[in-house]
């Protein structure tokens, strides 16, 4: 563990508050007077928040970006970097792991720039969206077995989102993810915890903010998709912070914003090798999926290809919990629904409906919501360069599976079903496809 930044807590301790002259600053006081220099400066966002100044303190960032430091020493009133007990690391390489550098500490501040997050969400922050007062429930001490709670609790909640949609336990989650932020700010967590916690409490964030995705409730599922991410940096897991990024990108994708989807995604797959091969297959079809998007054809079908190859090397037994839902079916999902894109312009059409049928056949009653979207791709590509009467075979089956589920996505998906329909709505079973999906997706 890294010991205490003496030098760095002596600084802060003689720097008398802004707000309170004759007090020491806080964390968040000398964050905002970072933040405000940086961008009188260079008319940016400084992006610095409390709990990396608490990391500066802790010792545990032994040397800030140039554009901290400077700061730092403007605010300090000091000359040299080292006057704050800031030392430039040497390189170390372990045996089993490449370099770490600096540029591992600066690429989270350009992954929150690149993501617009400015002045990065503090964890508490979440609890703006629905505040915690409750504090008698809380343990005065974080213990391992709260952890493992939230972990269980995020594990459940997954399994429902998949099974019924995020609109049917938003408000659960919700109340979870608030008693989770209660966590961080009322009780004690010792520091061989700290890591765990932050962890936890970013997995569950990114349930919730999935499911806000997918109750079109788009500028929650930012905010809590943020403070996810932010947890993922927090606690250095990069396989958080790769779930969480393909998240946003598949927001970002579904709203029209592919070109910033393929962004978080290349973000996503900055130091790839520290991923599992299903992680890895995950990122490339939601890359293909932005790539389509924009009309660049080869690079998709070459990222097709490339996420069929990681996807080859998957070996269920040593993935992570989360990504066990990363099967067969869903793979083919996903790429189906990256070469949908190409194929309802006529082309690649054989291959995204074989994928797309593919995950309809193999996705079980745990995963109704994706068979119910796959389904609805498959019957809309149908009903476009095949038999409408097929089509609507399929979009019947894919309708009652999107019956039992409360997903915005889906009815979208349904109601774009219903619009290429309408040209053949001549034949009797489209016809009532169609008159079936009005009821259903009727508000």
């Amino acid at each position: 563990m890294a010991q205490s930044n003496l030098q760095f807590q002596r600084a802060r301790d003689g720097l008398s508050s802004p707000s309170i002259p004759g007090e020491s600053a806080s964390r968040q006081d000398i964050a905002d007077l970072v933040n405000a220099w940086i961008f009188e400066k260079y008319r940016r966002e400084g992006g610095l928040s409390q709990h990396y100044v608490g990391k500066l303190e802790r010792g545990e960032v032994r040397w800030p970006n140039s554009d901290y430091r400077a700061a730092l020493r403007h605010v300090f009133g000091v000359e040299r970097d080292t006057d704050l007990g800031f030392h430039r690391p040497r390189r170390v390489r372990p045996v089993s792991e490449p370099a770490i550098t600096v540029e591992d500490v600066d690429r989270k501040r350009f992954i929150r720039t690149a993501i617009g997050a400015g002045a990065a969400i503090s964890l508490p922050d979440l609890a703006d969206l629905a505040p915690f007062t409750n504090t008698a429930n809380l343990p005065a001490a974080v213990s391992p077995a709260d952890i493992r709670e939230l972990r269980h609790i995020a594990g459940v909640f997954s399994t429902w989102d998949h099974t019924y949609g995020g609109g049917l336990v938003r408000e659960a989650v919700t109340a979870q993810v608030r008693y989770s932020v209660g966590l961080l700010r009322h009780s004690r967590c010792p520091d061989s915890l700290r890591n765990d916690l932050y962890s936890a409490v970013g997995h569950l964030s990114h349930i919730a903010a999935f499911m806000a995705f997918d109750a079109y409730a788009h500028d929650d599922a930012r905010r809590m998709f943020k403070a996810a991410l932010e947890c993922a940096d927090l606690s250095d897991d990069w396989h958080l912070r790769a779930k969480v990024l393909s998240s946003m990108a598949r927001q970002a994708i579904w709203t029209g914003d592919a070109d910033n989807g393929l962004t978080l995604v290349e973000l996503a797959m900055v130091r790839s090798d520290r991923l599992t091969p299903s992680e890895r297959a995950m990122l490339m079809s939601a890359r293909a999926r932005a790539l389509a998007k924009l009309g660049r054809v080869q690079e998709t079908l070459a990222t097709v290809g490339a996420g069929d190859d990681e996807f080859a090397n998957v070996n269920p037994s040593e993935e992570p919990p989360w990504m066990r839902y990363y099967d067969a079916a869903q793979h083919a999902g996903d790429t189906g629904h990256a070469l949908y894109d190409l194929a309802i312009h006529g082309q690649f059409v054989s291959e995204a409906s074989h994928r797309l049928a593919s995950a309809v056949e193999g996705h079980g009653a745990a995963y109704v919501r994706s068979r119910a979207i796959s389904g609805t791709k498959l019957a809309s590509l149908t009903m476009v360069n095949g038999d409408p009467q097929e089509a609507a075979h399929i979009g019947v089956r894919a309708l009652a599976d999107a019956g039992t589920v409360r997903s915005r996505r889906t009815q979208s998906d349904l109601e774009e079903l219903s619009r290429f329909a309408h040209p053949h709505q001549r034949h009797s079973q489209v016809a009532e496809l169609r008159r079936r999906i009005r009821e259903a997706t009727r508000p």
